[in-house]
């Protein structure tokens, strides 16, 4: 039966996402044959080793029990493979890609050299669109994708990582929240028509029923950079302030200095999440493990 550890991480991904459909989002198979695999181990204990809660989960005695066995092969398997892999010297540079806003201000450069150290092996980083990052994850261009678009497929799996906030900034000082016929006052660097950014705004702006056609646009940008750049060099003024909507994060630095200022819709925020993306052949693959988990941990 251990030697058949698939069914055992099938048990170990239930257990710590406390969930079986997070598990199965985890693993990347379906629901169904999560709970086959762990009815399949339960046959072969004659035991109850999970029972389910409208909350969750909870463990029963031998699946605790279970747990700590499993866990110890768990920890065993990846000596073993790292052991494995100093004998055969193998080399390989990890091949991270993030989206403009990621790569660019959300994961500082000391984050790379953490990685490295950490696997033990050089990293590159590659900054492109969401979708051209999925599309080089589909042909192992790339071992990592950060993405702040969802854009979905059914070969890689996705790790929700952490909830970002766009914001209205400008170069000249703005109210802490603006009410929606205030937009209509500012002068707009706005992002280029079919870009996911430009069709998240769009919808939050037709919730709040607000009309971007009428807003006085001074030019349409590409990405993060660009929109960050073009309101910079903006003239000030303001009774019309030059503005655009970015992530918090790539404006932090020059909103603590006061170089930069943001403003919220009142009453309303901007979320959207951020995801980490891989290959569903790399589910198992030891140096995606601890790479993900080393940047959903924080660290960076």
């Amino acid at each position: 039966m251990l030697k058949d550890f698939v069914k055992m991480e099938t048990f170990l991904t239930v257990a710590r996402e406390r969930s079986f459909s997070k598990a199965s989002a985890k693993l990347g198979i379906s629901q169904p044959a999560v709970t086959q695999q762990i009815k399949y181990i339960e046959n072969y204990l004659e035991a109850k080793i999970i029972d389910r809660k409208k909350n969750g989960i909870r463990l029963t005695a031998e699946g605790e029990a279970l747990y700590k066995i499993v866990t110890q092969l768990e920890k065993a398997i990846l000596a073993l493979e790292k052991d494995v892999l100093k004998i055969i010297k193998k080399e390989m540079t990890f091949r991270l890609a993030a989206s403009y806003t990621i790569g660019s201000y959300v994961i500082p450069g000391e984050c790379l050299n953490s990685i490295s150290e950490g696997i033990g092996n050089d990293v590159t980083l590659n900054i492109d669109t969401s979708d051209k990052i999925v599309q080089g994850l589909k042909e192992h261009k790339f071992d990592i994708g950060l993405i702040e678009s969802p854009i979905f497929d059914d070969e890689l799996l996705y790790r929700e990582w952490f909830d970002d906030e766009l914001v209205i900034f400008s170069n000249t000082p703005l109210p802490k929240t603006v009410n929606t016929e205030e937009l209509y006052e500012f002068k707009w660097i706005c992002r280029e028509e079919g870009s996911h950014t430009r069709k998240l705004i769009s919808e939050v702006f037709e919730d709040l029923g607000v009309s971007c056609k009428s807003f006085d646009v001074l030019s349409e940008v590409s990405n993060t950079t660009a929109a960050l750049q073009s309101v910079k060099r903006a003239k000030r003024d303001d009774r019309a302030p030059t503005v655009s909507v970015i992530s918090k994060h790539a404006i932090a630095e020059e909103v603590a200095h006061g170089e930069l200022f943001e403003s919220r819709i009142y009453g309303y925020k901007m979320k959207r999440k951020f995801y980490i993306v891989y290959s569903k052949d790399n589910k198992n693959n030891v140096f995606i493990d601890n790479v993900v988990n080393y940047i959903i941990s924080g660290k960076c």
